[in-house]
């Protein structure tokens, strides 16, 4: 920290412009792969062109920022410009300052720090991973592992293969009668291997445990760190997805990042909206990554295909490892090069908000010049977006226009920002990375193979920093955040994309949905064809602000419109994207998502009296028990709420001893209990339970049907539909 602190009075940081300061840091160290805070020193591993590894060490001292001057903590604090957080304290040593910590939150100080001594490191360094480098050029190494059952609870579940790639041109294949032995090849493959990034689909909720698991059975020490350590789990934590977050336990390998394509995808696939399933093998197809005449077969089977077929199980877990390495290649950019700029690892990056991102970012520039950090103002509601259904049913021949980047331009153009950045650092940072994000996207345009995907993973990282510029002003916990600047933005939105739509209408146009930056709309007859409608766009955005543009965004050749935020766009190349957890929730019994996905089809191409016989069959099949019960049940994961929360004791009944965080699989009863689907006897499912769900599944797409949706999708009554029950007391 002493280091950082000689640069207070400089306004320019040396040897580095201010804005790559600002972004990237103040320290230029290029090829940083890895960092691992001990006690009083940081270890640095950067990998140099060649693939040679190079550690060093560096003097390492947490910090603390008060407040107020605070005697519990021994030594004489620096104080900073400003007001706030101007109190900082450092410490020779991690347990100097974890004893201080402490301290101030038994006495319930407010004071400013992290759990993550990286982080602490890196703020304090002005240091970031991977500068100057690209995916490729770290090395990159997949696991995933075949298994006899999902849990590792008994002597029996044990692993068949463990499948191992890595981007230096290594595949191999670990399958041994001797499960021990599989476990030391892995270590002593790591070891050899040296990967800096561990990638793996689910490996942090499936893998990892379970080798773990596997390992504490046969006494074998899981030493993957490359200081010969095991692999350690953290604490649950949530994974930021959108406006939504899912817990998640972290795993942690010393010198070494675990990146989750599972979890990525997710976040990935998050405004695309194109997936209804985060499989391994179902990504893979969706996205057109998959490996060619690949190896199928059902998980269940998976074990006695092993002992009949031993080679043909090897390539199919060689194909997963080959698949997720093509995934990570596609949803890891974005937060690779983020990891550039941000203070963070990029383990922790790949799973943490954008908001704390950008605070990480101004936390850092502010400590550099020393000046104090600001408290966060308390929250106080504001109105948000804009956001109206016009029209409902299903629409052909829609057009979207999307103002690029409102909030951002809008901040840019009006000069809004923070009250309390008195370096004047929001502004710029933003604009730099708008600038930078334009650049980018240029050369990937004519760029070609690894030099293109660079370019565009790079302009992606600055993408999603720029939208998420807006939402930091709005939110509580950020120490800049100001909800006077929020509210303004926002007023101008609402009050520029209603001008747009409303345009449109004069102009003959029919508005479906204006969605904050977007409307959807049908353009007057007389506009025909994409490059009609791409100019017909340019025209309804020549009267916009300088610096303000409205993009065409698209075109559908129809669009299922429910309610806000929730409708399917079916695309002229037969694509379909959902939008809205009505549409595409995972926690949907699978017959009910097959019903919506089948019903969505059927209304897309105007056959309404079709869904009516389909929902008529549906209901059929399930008051005559002939729906598979494996359509009906659904997964739940056992968390702690399981056995505490009151809504949740049907589930605890039947989870038993099933370890926190593992999944069951249950379905109804007809008694109203839950019961295993292992455990399930024919005939046992509550029909009518079923039945009146999937009324409630088609009651979702209600607003998407022109005629008598009640004539279609009548209530079932206990025994089927009224007039099913009324056919079968005639034949008696």
């Amino acid at each position: 920290m002493s280091d950082q602190l000689s640069l207070l009075d400089n306004e320019s940081p040396p040897a580095i412009d201010r804005f790559e300061a600002i972004l990237f840091g103040q320290d230029s160290t290029d090829r940083i792969v890895a960092i691992e805070p001990a006690e009083t020193k940081l270890r640095v591993w950067r990998r140099e062109v060649g693939d040679s590894l190079v550690p060093s060490d560096e003097e390492f001292r947490p910090w603390i920022l008060t407040l107020t001057w605070r005697d519990e903590i021994p030594g004489e604090p620096l104080q900073l410009d400003g007001d706030g957080f101007r109190f900082l304290y450092t410490f020779a040593s991690w347990s100097a300052f974890q004893d201080a910590r402490f301290k101030l939150r038994d006495a319930h100080v407010e004071h400013l720090t992290y759990a993550s001594a990286s982080k602490l490191a890196l703020i304090a360094s002005g240091k970031t991973l991977f500068k100057g480098m690209t995916l490729e050029d770290v090395v990159r190494m997949q696991v995933d592992i075949e298994t006899t059952s999902l849990s590792s609870a008994r002597e029996e579940d044990r692993i068949l293969i463990i499948a191992v790639r890595d981007n230096r041109g290594h595949l191999e294949t670990i399958a041994e009668d001797d499960e021990r032995a599989m476990l030391n090849r892995l270590v002593a493959l790591v070891a050899e291997r040296d990967p800096d990034i561990i990638e793996g689909h689910n490996i942090l909720g499936f893998d990892l445990p379970f080798l773990m698991a596997r390992a504490e059975r046969h006494g074998v020490r899981l030493a993957l760190g490359r200081d010969g350590s095991e692999v350690r789990v953290g604490i649950e934590r949530n994974f930021a997805i959108g406006g939504i977050t899912r817990p998640f336990t972290p795993a942690y390998i010393f010198g070494r990042h675990v990146f989750d394509t599972y979890l990525a995808v997710q976040r990935f696939d998050w405004a695309r909206g194109s997936l209804t399933s985060f499989g391994l093998k179902q990504v893979a197809r969706a996205f057109g990554i998959a490996v060619e005449e690949r190896q199928e077969m059902d998980r269940a089977d998976l074990a006695r295909i092993f002992v009949e077929d031993r080679e043909r199980v090897l390539e199919y877990a060689q194909h997963d490892v080959i698949e997720t390495a093509r995934l990570a290649e596609l949803v890891a950019p974005t937060e690779f090069y983020q990891t550039q700029m941000v203070p963070d690892s990029y383990g922790s990056a790949a799973v943490t908000g954008t908001g704390e991102k950008i605070n990480s970012l101004f936390i850092r520039t502010y400590l550099a010049h020393g000046r104090a950090i600001p408290r966060p103002q308390p929250p106080r509601p504001y109105s948000g977006g804009y956001t109206d259904v016009r029209a409902t049913g299903v629409i052909d021949r829609v057009v979207k226009a999307d103002v690029e980047s409102l909030y951002p331009s809008l901040m840019l153009h009006h000069r809004i920002k923070p009250a309390s950045d008195s370096l004047d650092i929001f502004l710029p940072a933003l604009a730099e990375l708008t600038r930078r994000r334009f650049e980018a996207k240029a050369k990937a345009r004519i760029a070609a193979g690894t030099e293109q995907t660079y370019w565009d993973g790079l302009q992606s990282s600055f993408k999603v920093l720029i939208n998420s510029f807006y939402g930091y002003l709005g939110a509580a916990t950020f120490n800049f955040n100001d909800y006077h600047a929020a509210e303004r933005v926002t007023e101008l939105g609402r009050e520029l994309v209603q001008d747009v739509a409303n345009r449109m209408e004069k102009s003959g146009s029919r508005v479906i949905e204006i969605d904050t930056d977007g409307v959807y709309f049908v353009p007057p007859d007389s506009v025909q064809g994409e490059e009609a409608e791409r100019a017909y766009v340019t025209e309804i955005g020549s009267t916009l602000p300088v610096g303000i543009r409205l993009a065409f965004d698209g075109r559908y050749q129809s669009m299922v419109s429910l309610k806000t935020k929730n409708y399917v766009l079916y695309g002229y190349d037969g694509s379909k994207t959902f939008k809205g957890a009505s549409l595409r929730s995972r926690a949907d019994e699978a017959y009910g998502r097959e019903f919506l996905a089948r019903a969505i089809d059927l209304l897309l191409k105007h056959r309404e009296d079709e869904v009516g016989r389909l929902y008529a069959t549906t209901i059929e099949e399930i008051a005559g028990h002939s729906l598979p019960i494996e359509k009906l049940a659904r997964r739940e994961r056992v968390t702690e709420k399981t056995h505490t929360s009151t809504a949740k004791k049907r589930s605890a009944a039947v989870a038993g001893d099933t370890p926190i965080g593992d999944y069951i699989t249950v379905y109804e009863r007809r008694d109203g209990t839950l019961g295993l689907l292992e455990q399930y006897t024919p005939g046992d499912e509550n029909t009518a339970y079923y039945m009146d769900k999937l009324y409630k599944f088609a009651q979702r797409l209600r607003e998407a049907f022109s005629g008598d949706f009640d004539a279609l999708i009548p209530k079932p009554t206990a025994h089927g539909l009224p007039h099913q029950h009324q056919v079968s007391l005639d034949l008696f």
